[in-house]
């Protein structure tokens, strides 16, 4: 008798970790969504959408300008100081160009950016629908689905902002200030405490922020109960990464063609492990125990009886020995009942 196989490395550390069965279940799950196929979606519109937000800006300082003319002499005083000969006067008419059609420039841009800020979300929402493990139902319709998909974006944009602001306010700077303000002298370890400070105010804010697109995003609402480890998780290690990155964006800009380049590369590479983060920690909210007994099991597939009939012409190699049996044992019969009599 063959002996059973001994389980491998993986399945005996699964066995005796949870956190680790946990995570191996979080990564399935993330595979067979297709997390990084979502994520390089969601990248794409992100580095996709900061074309047109551009537009916007120049058409937003185009209006200011326009109606602040010693500001604008005072800029075209600069650019001339600054860029000599012909090229300098090159420079102002452009951004007088630039000035003039600053209306149509900004009408071009928030509809490009509208469109591609819905095509973000739309990717975004269906990523976080797809590790949940959610069934879309009824279908809204296009007009709906896109009006859903605006609502989103709008709530999305403001709950940035306020976490942009909260953000601000732990800032080691503006910390300074207060104490500064508020007449506190410096103390030893006062530098220490307030990056301990500005780290976790940082940290409290994206967990806010992570928590409410993880369960409020998705198609289908999740409660924030199931979302509020995973927001936590997602904090943490966004915040790692912004440290790592931040030191590998200072070693990339320092040449020439990482001043050139490296920006829209770090932007990439942001966006893209960002969305990651996000898929993975959803991913691993949606295989947690309480929501993996709690999600529906389908009912297996219906049976399927078919009826096989097999007509044969003719005797067939079987029926003829079948009746060469027969005819021996009648012929034997019937021998023996003639010697009787």
């Amino acid at each position: 008798m063959e002996e059973p196989a001994k389980p491998g490395v993986l399945d005996r550390l699964r066995a005796r970790y949870g956190w680790f069965d946990h995570v191996m279940r979080a990564q399935q799950r993330y595979q067979d969504s297709k997390g990084d196929f979502y994520a390089a979606g969601i990248t794409y519109f992100t580095v996709f959408a900061l074309f047109p937000l551009t537009m916007v800006g120049f058409s937003i300082g185009g209006f200011v300008l326009a109606n602040r003319p010693d500001l604008l002499e005072d800029l075209e005083n600069r650019i001339r100081s600054a860029v000599s000969g012909d090229f300098s006067q090159q420079l102002i008419e452009v951004m007088n160009a630039a000035i003039e059609s600053r209306t149509s420039v900004g009408l071009i841009g928030l509809a490009t950016a509208a469109w591609a800020g819905l095509g973000w979300m739309n990717n975004l929402r269906e990523a976080l629908s797809q590790m949940w493990g959610l069934q879309r139902g009824e279908q809204s319709g296009f007009v709906g689905t896109k009006l859903s998909d605006l609502l989103a974006l709008v709530s999305t944009f403001l709950a940035l902002a306020v976490t942009i602001g909260l953000t601000a306010l732990g800032d080691r700077g503006f910390m300074r200030r207060v104490l500064a303000w508020l007449q506190i002298p410096e103390l030893p370890g006062l530098s220490f405490g307030l990056r301990i400070a500005s780290l976790l105010v940082s940290i409290l804010v994206s967990w806010l922020l992570f928590t409410w697109i993880i369960a409020r995003l998705p198609r289908e609402s999740i409660s924030f109960r199931s979302s509020v480890r995973a927001g936590l998780l997602a904090g943490v290690a966004f915040e790692v990464f912004k440290q790592v990155g931040s030191i590998y964006l200072q070693s990339v800009v320092s040449g020439p063609a990482g001043a050139t380049f490296g920006p829209v590369l770090g932007l990439m590479v942001f966006a893209y492990i960002t969305a990651r983060l996000i898929l993975f920690a959803t991913a691993w909210a949606a295989t947690a125990r309480e929501n993996m007994l709690a999600a529906p099991v389908d009912p297996p597939n219906p049976a399927q009886i078919t009826t096989r009939v097999q007509v044969r012409e003719g005797v067939g190699p079987a029926g003829a020995v079948a009746a060469a049996a027969l005819g021996a044992l009648g012929a034997l019969g019937l021998s023996r009942l003639r010697r009787r009599q």
